[in-house]
Order: C-alpha cells, then sequence, then structure tokens
C-alpha cells in the first residue's frame, strides 16, 4: 500500500492519529472488532491498558493473517466503555501503540459506548487496512 498522510495545518496538530489517510492498493482488508479474548474466548486482562494491548494484538494478528502489515492500516476505531479512563491511560495507550504498531498512525476515532459484547471488555478496536 502507499499511504499518504494528511494532517492539515489549519488543523489541531495530531496526536498518536493522521487526520487523512489517502490509500492506494489493491485489496482491501475490513478488520472485525477485537476485544481482549484469549485463544479460548475469555477476555484477559484487568486493566484498561491490559486489554487495549491485547485487543491490538488480536487486531494486528488477523491483519498479519490477511497478508498486511501495521502500516497498512488505514482506519482504526476505538470503542471504550469510559472515556474518561481512556484520557486517563491515554500515554501508555499511545506507547503501547507504538511498540506494537509504529508510528504511521490510520485515520482514528475513539468513541464511548455504553457496553460491549462481552461484558467484561472496556475496549474494542476495529478498522480497515489497503494492500498492495
Amino acid at each position: 500500500m502507499t499511504a499518504e498522510r494528511i494532517n492539515p495545518p489549519e488543523l489541531s496538530p495530531p496526536t498518536g492519529f493522521s487526520h487523512a489517510v489517502v490509500a492506494t492498493g489493491s485489496r482491501l482488508v475490513f478488520l472485525a472488532g477485537q476485544t481482549a479474548l484469549d485463544a479460548d474466548g475469555k477476555v484477559v486482562g484487568e486493566s484498561l491498558p491490559e486489554q487495549f494491548e491485547k485487543a491490538l494484538d488480536n487486531l494486528l494478528t488477523a491483519l498479519a493473517a490477511a497478508g498486511g502489515t501495521p502500516s497498512d492500516l488505514a482506519r482504526v476505531t476505538v470503542y471504550a466503555t469510559d472515556i474518561a479512563a481512556y484520557r486517563t491511560h491515554a500515554p501508555e495507550l499511545g506507547r503501547i501503540w507504538r511498540e506494537s504498531a509504529g508510528r504511521d498512525y490510520p485515520a482514528m476515532a475513539v468513541v464511548e459506548v455504553v457496553r460491549l459484547w462481552d461484558d467484561q471488555a472496556a475496549v474494542e478496536l476495529d478498522g480497515f487496512a489497503v494492500l498492495p
């Protein structure tokens, strides 16, 4: 994929995301929402950062199985059950993202939701990627 990340100077400087991503490639990969489920289907991690790390790992595992890499991500949506906790942990979540996915940030949004499919889940990530 060729990805051009666009961050216009008229908008506030992005932190941990890109305002727009122009992606060119030949394959679209739509990634289902991933929570902190282990291979047995149980939510793991007590804290939001622990769950975020596992959910991101699950998302990147699905992407890799489709032949993609983190730099192929064009869009990711984060669904959090507690936006205040997400803001509190933002520096740690950013570190986890950078260690797992690098610094080529996709277009992103964080949305607060009442609950997720699994009652114990605090965060879910979905998105799409464009592969060469």
